[in-house]
C-alpha cells in the first residue's frame, strides 16, 4: 500500500513540474494574450451595437433601443465564447 502511495505522489510532483514547465510565459506574452481576448468581447459587441442601432432607425418598433439592446447583448455572448474558445485552445 505504501508502495502505490509513493508512486501516485512521485507521478503527482512530475505532472506539476513538467506543467510549470511548459506552461512558462513571458509578460508580454500574457499581455498580448489579454489584449487579444479583450478585442475578442469587444468587437462583436460593438459591431451588434452599431446594427443595432442601424435597425432601430430603420425599423421602428415598440421601443426605441430594442435592436440596439438585443444585438448588444448577442455580440457580447458571442464575443464571450469566442474568447472561452481561444483561452481553451490547445
Amino acid at each position: 500500500m505504501t508502495n502505490g502511495l509513493n508512486k501516485a505522489v512521485r507521478d503527482e510532483r512530475q505532472r506539476q513540474e513538467q506543467g510549470k514547465a511548459e506552461s512558462h510565459r513571458s509578460i508580454g506574452q500574457d499581455l498580448a494574450m489579454i489584449g487579444v481576448l479583450g478585442w475578442t468581447v469587444v468587437t462583436p459587441t460593438l459591431l451588434g451595437i452599431f446594427a443595432g442601432r442601424w435597425l432601430d432607425h430603420a425599423l421602428p418598433f415598440q421601443s426605441p433601443i430594442f435592436w440596439t439592446l438585443s444585438l448588444m447583448i448577442g455580440g457580447l455572448v458571442l464575443g464571450c465564447r469566442l474568447a472561452w474558445k481561444r483561452m481553451h485552445r490547445p
